[in-house]
């Protein structure tokens, strides 16, 4: 352990208030067309950087504008913070070095790859909605600070007449989001590199402190989780050592997604300046906080404004919170709990949206605005800022007073009894399915939609504008899907998708058809790279006023022989990827939302869909970080899944899809819901998660991914059939199903085609294969 210097270091200038991050795709997701179309080769890299650079100018400027006493920086990125910190430690693949490309290149090669370089690989940013490429580390990795990205954005704001606070990933957070390489022996930890990383973190310091940073701001949201002593060491001797290197910035140290638990201990009793808390997901932080006599030199930043859902903060509540913490540390300032990266720009431009409910609302520039509101009341005192509170505090009654109350819904929800969530033995179901479907071993399919084309896209906006009828997009859309099914049929498939040409997002599409919910419009946020959504905004009970994908999947099965997949978006995702009120427990939501579902279900059934999707890619998503409470969680999600799924009879066959997830961590929950077929993302894992379906004695249908479909690359036939056969070690053949790692929605034609006709060709091979052995 390195000492603490005994010269004192000049205080720092106050923080004030701030935010942990901002929103970096700009407000008409002019990143995200930017970098489409440098990867298109519309523009070149001074084009993509000119737009970067006033996305940054905006977000800076506007933040100081708005009168936050420290401006967040080094929050933007071309495609992941993960990546960026990955390309600045040098911890950059081989494989992505070797393709000799220039830095920004092979920057993006790592995000998706690049002929034989397979890319990163990709999974959930803790329990949100955003995925982060993992780094892969060795042995043999050697980290170097290999690019100036924080000091140069640091320089670049203040040209601007912006001093910013640069943001960059913690070491040792970044060390337990890293997986062991290929190639690195089975007993290798990511962890153990810490010594040699830690040194370029020291230089990292010193050249911001050089650069003229006061403060910098290093992430650790790795200990909002459970963490063993080890990770609690690791933090320590990392934190004792780089709040010992001379002439560096002031550190602020923020944890968010949780509380901190033993770690905030630890970093209070290290030299660190500062430690930034969530005090709206880890509410028992404030108690923890009041225990710590080493926070007494320190600034704590309280976050009270949520940075990942869209209510309006309850100011006298989270002034309360602020108030508690001032005789515990040495100076407290108001922050949003959580980057705010996870909500949209501004919710003035949803004129759309009842008028009441946007009154409910608070996007970032709100968020931004409620934080400096608090701070000055936290400072000068309620007086000052007596009228907004008061105008707070009626938006905050009103909204108790008008939410929609669906009293039938809750008598339905009151009424349910065991027996609606569940189904019959598996065996019995199996024997079924198979006499109505007469499936072959490793049949094949797709995971739901095809390519959205620009016809597709055409028409939904004409239709938007008023400027198609609605029996013209009709007809336009049922053409497509008759090209989808024969499409299908010539390549080979076995179960066959209509290809959701009509739906413009999985979750908003049900979002638009269910009460309770309002849809926005420049609602975007990230989800990866240049993937961007707009979570709809459920605000009141749920029900289904009339059957939503009914008529678009019946015409596709009457288009074929061969079945064809009712697809519909599962109860957990939809409310993981919605904002999701606040005002009653998830389970009570998730509950309402299974019921509209289920009726959705037993229409597809008796309109003659035999087979039926129900998604639940986010099931992962939502598990709480820490283990004591995820029992609970895990209960109500997979209630809610069967409750949606359980009214169909034997014969009917239930399929789901999960994906980008540590499985491992609900494989049990998996094997709960009961699906007669499960898909599963595994092609970047290279089949990881078999081995945790197998050791639960995992019994029905699979179907891990052999297509990763979040990479152009169209992989061979060789390297499919490796994948199948790697399956084909853990999975009978009966029960394996061959099909992509997701949808195809994001994806082109001339990159699908390809790669379904090398899963068939494989799935046959495998298949003429297991007959001979037979």
């Amino acid at each position: 352990m390195t000492d603490v210097p005994t010269t004192p270091r000049p205080a720092p200038t106050p923080l004030g208030s701030t935010v942990l991050g901002y929103p970096r795709i700009g407000r008409d997701r002019e990143l995200k067309r930017a970098v489409e179309a440098y990867w298109a080769g519309r523009i070149d890299q001074d084009e993509l950087r000119r737009v970067g650079a006033s996305i940054r100018s905006e977000t800076w400027t506007g933040l100081l504008e708005a009168g936050l006493g420290s401006v967040p920086g080094n929050t933007f990125s071309y495609y992941d913070q993960v990546l960026d910190t990955a390309v600045m430690l040098g911890a950059v693949p081989d494989r992505f070095r070797r393709l000799g490309l220039d830095p920004l290149d092979t920057y993006f090669a790592a995000a998706r790859g690049r002929g034989d370089a397979a890319p990163l690989e990709m999974t959930k940013w803790f329990d949100t909605n955003y995925h982060y490429l993992v780094p892969e580390l060795g042995p043999d990795t050697e980290f170097s600070l290999s690019d100036d990205k924080p000091v140069a954005e640091y320089r670049e704001a203040r040209a601007l007449g912006v001093t910013t606070r640069p943001v960059v990933l913690g070491p040792v957070t970044f060390l337990l989001l890293a997986k062991r390489a290929e190639d690195a022996p089975e007993d290798f930890t990511p962890l153990s590199l810490l010594d040699r990383l830690l040194p370029v973190y020291e230089r990292l310091l010193t050249e911001l402190g050089e650069a003229g940073v006061e403060w910098v701001q290093l992430d650790e949201p790795a200990f909002a989780a459970d963490r063993s002593e080890g990770d609690l060491a690791a933090l320590r001797a990392a934190y004792d050592r780089l709040s010992a290197v001379a002439n560096r910035p002031a550190l602020l140290v923020a944890g968010y997604y949780g509380d901190l638990g033993p770690a905030l201990g630890v970093l209070a009793d290290t030299g660190v300046e500062a430690v930034a808390v969530d005090l709206v997901a880890g509410p028992s932080s404030v108690d923890d906080l009041t225990g710590l006599s080493g926070l007494r030199t320190k600034t704590v930043l309280a976050g009270v404004v949520d940075g990942r859902n869209i209510w309006r903060t309850d100011l006298d509540a989270a002034l309360g919170a602020c108030a508690t913490l001032l005789g515990v540390a040495g100076s407290v300032h108001v922050s949003s709990s959580a980057p705010l990266l996870h909500v949209p720009y501004d919710v003035r431009r949803e004129t759309r949206i009842d008028p009441t409910v946007r009154s409910w609302l608070a996007f970032a520039e709100q968020k931004v605005a409620e934080v400096v509101l608090l701070e000055r009341a936290l400072t000068g005192g309620t007086g000052e800022v007596a009228e907004e509170l008061a105008g707070a505090r009626e938006v905050l009654a009103g909204r108790s007073s008008a939410a929609g109350r669906n009293h039938q819904v809750r008598a339905q929800i009151d009424a349910l009894r065991p027996e609606h969530r569940t189904r019959g033995d598996y065996e019995v179901r199996a024997k079924a399915q198979q006499d109505k479907l007469g499936l072959p071993p490793l049949a094949t399919t797709t995971i739901g939609s095809f390519p959205q084309t620009d016809d597709i896209r055409r028409a939904r906006a004409l239709r938007r504008a008023g400027r198609l009828s609605e029996d013209e997009y009709r007809r336009r859309m049922r053409i497509e899907i008759e090209r989808v099914i024969r499409f299908q049929e010539d390549i080979g498939l076995d179960v066959l998708v209509h290809g959701e040409p009509e739906r413009n997002d999985m979750v908003q599409y049900f979002a638009e058809h269910l009460d309770g919910f309002a849809a926005t419009e420049h609602g975007w946020v990230q989800s990866y790279g240049s993937r961007c959504v707009r979570p709809p905004i459920l605000h009141g009970d749920v029900s289904r006023p009339a059957p939503i994908t009914v008529d678009w999947s019946s015409y596709a099965q009457s288009l074929t022989d061969r079945p064809v997949k009712g697809m519909l978006t599962g109860p957990v995702t939809i409310l993981a990827w919605s904002f999701v009120r606040d005002d009653q427990p998830l389970a009570d939501t998730a509950a309402q939302v299974a019921l509209a579902l289920r009726g959705e279900v037993r229409d597809l059934e008796a309109a003659g869909l035999r087979v039926i999707q129900v998604d639940e890619p986010a099931l992962r998503e939502l598990l709480p970080l820490r283990a004591a409470d995820r029992a609970a969680y895990l209960s109500w999600a997979v209630d809610a899944f069967r409750l949606a799924t359980a009214g169909v009879s034997d014969g009917t066959q239930i399929h789901t899809h999960l994906c980008y997830s540590e499985f491992g961590d609900v494989i049990e929950a998996i094997d709960g819901l009961d699906a007669d077929v499960t898909t599963i993302e595994a092609a970047r894992s290279r089949m990881e998660v078999l081995a945790d379906l197998h050791e639960i004695g995992y019994r029905r249908g699979v179907g891990p991914g052999v297509y990763d479909i979040h990479s152009p690359r169209v992989p061979a036939v060789e390297e499919v059939t490796g994948l199948v056969e790697a399956a084909l070690a853990a999975v009978p053949g009966q029960r394996l199903w061959i099909n992509p790692d997701c949808g195809l929605k994001t994806r082109g034609y001339p990159e699908v085609e390809p790669a379904l006709r090398a899963l068939v060709s494989a799935s046959a091979t495998a298949r003429a294969a297991l007959a001979g052995a037979e």
